[in-house]
């Protein structure tokens, strides 16, 4: 397998062209962008980003632009507002607000809680069996009395616990 750059130069000798060129420390660099293309995000870790959030200007817009190369004590309050906007995509109290993503998380989990909930009781209703009659409280104690009866392990079993005189157990 060829190293990065001596496959970027195959592949600028061959006559392909790539979009950027760059080296293994650096970052890349992009001769020309796509035209829908623009790098208009703000994260907190990286809050001002390389392009403008606006590229098309309307006619308001580019006279607000030309009275910006002017005096920053000229401008309203609102026009300072409205180049911020063109700038940038939104404010660091836009970027820190709380999302409601955690209503829809909690009612996608109650959901699929609720289905596995049902899907659980239409099996013990319809497809799992009975339960076996050895599982019965009956059975269990005439299965007791059947191993009191034959003295089943009279040294450290259930045997010895049991008062054969008074047919209770011992205290």
């Amino acid at each position: 397998m060829l190293a990065r750059a001596p496959w970027s130069l195959v592949l600028r000798s061959r006559g392909l062209r790539t979009r950027g060129v760059h080296s293994p420390g650096g970052t890349a660099q992009a001769e020309d962008k796509m035209p829908p293309y623009i790098n208009c995000y703000a994260l907190r870790s990286y809050p001002m980003p390389e392009d403008p959030c606006c590229t098309e200007l309307s006619a308001e817009q580019q006279a607000l632009k030309e009275k910006e190369k002017g005096s920053w004590a000229q401008l309203t309050k609102a026009e300072k507002v409205a180049l911020y906007r063109l700038q940038y995509n939104e404010t660091f109290a836009e970027m820190n607000r709380r999302s409601n993503e955690w209503k829809t998380v909690m009612g996608g989990v109650f959901f699929f809680v609720g289905v596995t909930g049902l899907i659980i009781w239409w099996k013990r209703v319809y497809v799992f069996p009975e339960k076996p009659i050895t599982l019965t409280d009956q059975w269990k104690a005439q299965q007791l009395q059947r191993i009191l009866d034959m003295k089943g392990n009279p040294v450290q079993g259930l045997a010895a616990r049991w008062d054969y005189d008074k047919k209770e157990w011992k205290k």
